[in-house]
């Protein structure tokens, strides 16, 4: 695989494009007494998905990176949560919900990888 030369090259960026598209569609179908408080915060922890991403690929440094990447872990486990309260509400079908709660798992585990794979540096050989 060619090395990221954008955020939009990484394969976890695309997927939470993909999941922020789609809570955005969820906040559009909510009650209007939930459009000012919870839909906001939906489409908060929507955005913080690829913005975070963005901005940790931008850094030089691979912990300032990483620390993006944490962020955008806690807003996926955030929407998981607004999910299930919308579940929970019945503001989304059971078989919505499934569905991009299985897109939120794939977006973590993609995560996970991506901040294992940008790692820390190497550390010099013990010389004894």
């Amino acid at each position: 695989m060619a090395p990221a030369r954008t955020f939009q090259d990484l394969e976890v960026w695309k997927l939470g494009r993909s999941l922020r598209r789609k809570l955005y569609e969820v906040a559009k179908t909510l009650p209007a007494e939930e459009h000012y408080n919870f839909a906001g915060q939906i489409r908060a922890a929507a955005i913080s998905l690829t913005a975070n991403l963005a901005e940790g690929f931008g850094r030089f440094h691979y912990k300032e990176n990483a620390q993006f990447c944490r962020i955008a872990r806690g807003s996926a486990c955030e929407v998981q949560d607004h999910l299930l309260t919308c579940l929970d509400e019945g503001y989304i079908p059971p078989t919505l919900h499934q569905e991009l709660n299985r897109e939120l798992t794939t977006f973590l585990r993609t995560l996970n990888a991506y901040i294992k794979a940008i790692g820390s540096p190497k550390a010099p050989p013990k010389t004894q």
